[in-house]
C-alpha cells in the first residue's frame, strides 16, 4: 500500500494518474495548501521542500519519496512498468520528463502567477512566461508530428507532460495550430486511467477552461498564498 499527500494539481495528479496506470493499491491524504498543511512539521518530515507530492510506500518500510519526478522515477522502477529498463530507452523517457521537471512545470507556474494570481498586472512577466510557455508546446508539437508519444511508447515521460499541458487555458496559453499536441492530449485524456486519476482529489475548479465563480475563488485563494509566500503550483 501507498499513501499519496496530495492536491488537486498538475504535479498531484500525475503522480495519481501514474497509480492508476499501474494498478498500485494507495490511500489519499489530501493536504489543504491554502491553509498552509504542506508546511507542517508532520509533512516536512515527509518532504522538506513543504510541496505536494510526496508519498509513503509502507511495503518498503514506510519509504518516503518527495519530488514528483522523483516519485514517477520510483514508481516506474519498482514495477517495471512506464519505463523502458534498456539504457537508451530509459534515457529517452528521462529527456523528456527532465524536459517538463525543468521547463513546462516551471514556466506555466510563473505564466500562472503572474497571470492569474499578482496582485499587480506586470505586463513584461505575464508576455515573458506565457511566450516561453508557447515556445515549449511547440517543441513537444514538433516531435509529436513524428511520434505517437514522447519517448517510444507511453510512459512516465507522457503522464508528466500531459498533467501541466492539459490546463494550458489557465496558463493564458493557446494551442491553436499546435495539431499534433492536440492529437496527444486527447489520446491521454481518453485513457481511462488518466480520467480517474484526475479526479484523486478532483479539483474544486476545472483548470482546463475559464471563467466561472469557481475559478474565481480559486484564484483568490492562491492569490493570498503567493502574497504571504507560501508555494502554489497551479
Amino acid at each position: 500500500m501507498i499513501t499519496l499527500y496530495t492536491a488537486a494539481t498538475p504535479n498531484g495528479h500525475k503522480i495519481s494518474i501514474a497509480l492508476e496506470e499501474l494498478g498500485l493499491p494507495y490511500q489519499l491524504h489530501v493536504l489543504d495548501l491554502s491553509a498552509g498543511e504542506q508546511k507542517r512539521p508532520e509533512f516536512l518530515a515527509l518532504c522538506p521542500n513543504g510541496r505536494i507530492p510526496a508519498i509513503v510506500d509502507h511495503e518498503a518500510n514506510d519509504f518516503a519519496v518527495f519530488e514528483s519526478g522523483a516519485i514517477l522515477i520510483y514508481l516506474a522502477e519498482k514495477t517495471g512498468q512506464l519505463m523502458p529498463t534498456d539504457a537508451s530507452g530509459r534515457s529517452r523517457v528521462m529527456q523528456w520528463l527532465m524536459f517538463q521537471m525543468g521547463g513546462i512545470g516551471p514556466m506555466m507556474g510563473q505564466a500562472n502567477v503572474f497571470f492569474r494570481y499578482f496582485p499587480e498586472k506586470i505586463p513584461a512577466a505575464i508576455d515573458r512566461y506565457q511566450g516561453e510557455c508557447r515556445r515549449l508546446f511547440g517543441v513537444l508539437d514538433a516531435h509529436l508530428a513524428k511520434h505517437e508519444y514522447l519517448a517510444g511508447d507511453y510512459s512516465i515521460a507522457d503522464i508528466a507532460n500531459w498533467a501541466w499541458v492539459r490546463t494550458h487555458r489557465w496558463s493564458g496559453v493557446s494551442l491553436d495550430g499546435l495539431d499534433h499536441l492536440k492529437r496527444w492530449r486527447d489520446a491521454i485524456r481518453d485513457r481511462p486511467a488518466v480520467q480517474r486519476g484526475i479526479e484523486q482529489p478532483p479539483s474544486k475548479v476545472d483548470l482546463t477552461r475559464d471563467g466561472d465563480a469557481g475559478a474565481a475563488r480559486f484564484a483568490q485563494d492562491a492569490r493570498k498564498m503567493v502574497e504571504t509566500g507560501q508555494s502554489k503550483e497551479t
